[in-house]
């Protein structure tokens, strides 16, 4: 199953008397010292918490929906199930993921447009009837696995169209067809969904366009129900929302008065998004280890004048993890940030030189990181890849030629106060965890978690 490779039972390390995240990541670091100098990941479940209260705060009318294809780790799975999450899946292993943890089917989105058939019979055998489609195929497709299907209309935007040469979306003009062969296919129409991306430069006018378009829907489906007799109550605003609060206030500013002009309280529509990167990417941080280094005596052009010491040195750095693991989101066209260097604290008169960052398989195509100033390492250094909680760790998978990756998790004690406050407990709502005491372990033999 795709996902952070971890057993099914998930010991958690509460931290007191200020012991840090970064002090478990010292622990660990001093154990695989000893050992195969593997990497490995800590994950802080306190900031999935303190991203859930922010969300609360300053996105109050937005419902989250986190999309399982962000971070497919079961922990973080039940952990967002227990907070009350609802879930957008892309397929059968995200559907069955989901279910497992007790999610109601009717808080369970299937979305993805061109859907294979196993998994709409798989939806409809479990009961998640909300469904995404934007074409006549994908709505014949569904009528004949799942006659029960609520669908919603995924409209395409300008903003999302610009980002990827691949359109996905019906344009507003193909609504009304749609709505009408939903009808004569026996379907029901629930719903808008659409998508905007987080480099979009004009977040007013791309909501602007695509909420007004999404009324034009729902006023489709809605005031002429004597003819097609849809009940529209479900407007999806997608993705695009990253971790930063920044970021998260300017859509909710550019999207605040344009539902209150659309679809007002009153309108008994359900408005959700699906903030995945802002729930997960501060989660997670790797650690990796130098096990490779050339020495190229080339000076990048690139670099402005006086920003290096007077040096043609140039560093070549291999490291344990590389684009077809942990960093495989590199290969899409992501830049991975320079990482930091364990234990170091850089003084203003240390040399630093241009360095890159490749991965263990010696693929010209492994290049983490491209360019960087890092001081000179020694094989065996460990570097820190922080808010690696969306950025590919989702997508790992365990070979079975190769060994797991250690998953340690931690949790502040104000942060686990605070999920026993919102009903998050052991006992309950989060069976598969157990908790222990941060000097207990490293007072006994360590194992991965």
């Amino acid at each position: 199953m795709k996902g952070l490779c971890e057993e099914p039972c998930y010991v958690i390390e509460l931290l007191e008397d200020g012991v840090t995240i970064d002090d478990v990541i010292d622990g660990y670091i001093s154990e695989h010292a000893l050992v195969e100098r593997s990497a490995f990941v800590v994950g802080d479940l306190g900031a999935l918490m303190r991203q859930h209260v922010r969300w609360q705060v300053l996105a109050p009318n937005l419902q989250p929906y986190y999309p399982v294809k962000c971070n497919s780790s079961p922990a973080i799975i039940e952990l967002l199930a227990s907070l009350g999450l609802g879930f957008v899946c892309t397929n059968k292993a995200e559907l069955s993921l989901v279910l497992e943890q007790g999610v109601p089917p009717e808080n369970v989105i299937l979305s993805g447009v061109c859907k294979q058939l196993a998994h709409i019979k798989y939806a409809a055998k479990n009961n998640v009837c909300h469904l995404v489609c934007d074409n006549q195929a994908e709505l014949c497709k569904i009528a004949r696995a799942h006659s029960k299907a609520k669908l919603l209309l995924q409209l395409t935007t300008e903003a999302h169209a610009a980002e990827t040469s691949v359109a996905f979306g019906c344009s507003l003009k193909s609504c009304r067809y749609l709505l009408e062969l939903a009808r004569e296919l026996g379907l029901d129409v629930v719903g808008v969904t659409f998508h905007i991306p987080p480099s979009c430069p004009d977040l007013q006018q791309a909501y602007h366009h695509a909420l007004s378009d999404a009324r034009c829907v729902f006023d489709m489906g809605v005031s002429v129900s004597a003819e097609l007799g849809f009940s529209m109550n479900i407007l999806d605003i997608g993705g695009g929302i990253t971790g930063s609060d920044f970021q998260l206030q300017q859509v909710e500013c550019a999207v605040s008065p344009l539902l209150d002009a659309y679809f007002p309280p009153l309108s008994g529509v359900q408005v959700l998004a699906q903030p995945g990167t802002f729930y997960v990417a501060s989660v997670f941080s790797l650690a990796v280890n130098v096990i490779g280094k050339k020495v190229l005596n080339q000076q990048w052009g690139s670099l402005a004048q006086g920003e290096l010491s007077a040096t043609d040195t140039e560093f070549q750095y291999y490291i344990n993890e590389g684009v077809y693991g942990s960093f495989r989101r590199k290969l899409l066209g992501n830049t991975i940030p320079a990482p930091s260097v364990h234990k170091h604290a850089l003084c203003t008169e240390e040399l630093v030189y241009p360095s890159s960052l490749w991965g263990p398989s010696l693929d010209q195509l492994d290049e983490v990181v491209e360019h960087c100033l890092l001081p000179e390492l020694s094989l065996g250094d460990w570097l820190l890849f922080p808010n690696m909680g969306a950025n590919g760790l989702e997508e790992l998978t365990c070979l079975p030629s190769e060994p797991q990756m250690p998953v340690y998790y931690a949790i502040y004690t104000a942060d686990w106060c605070g999920m026993q406050e919102a009903g998050v407990a052991l006992d309950g709502t989060m069976k598969s965890f157990s908790l222990i005491n941060h000097s207990a372990v490293f007072n006994h033999p360590s194992k991965s978690i």
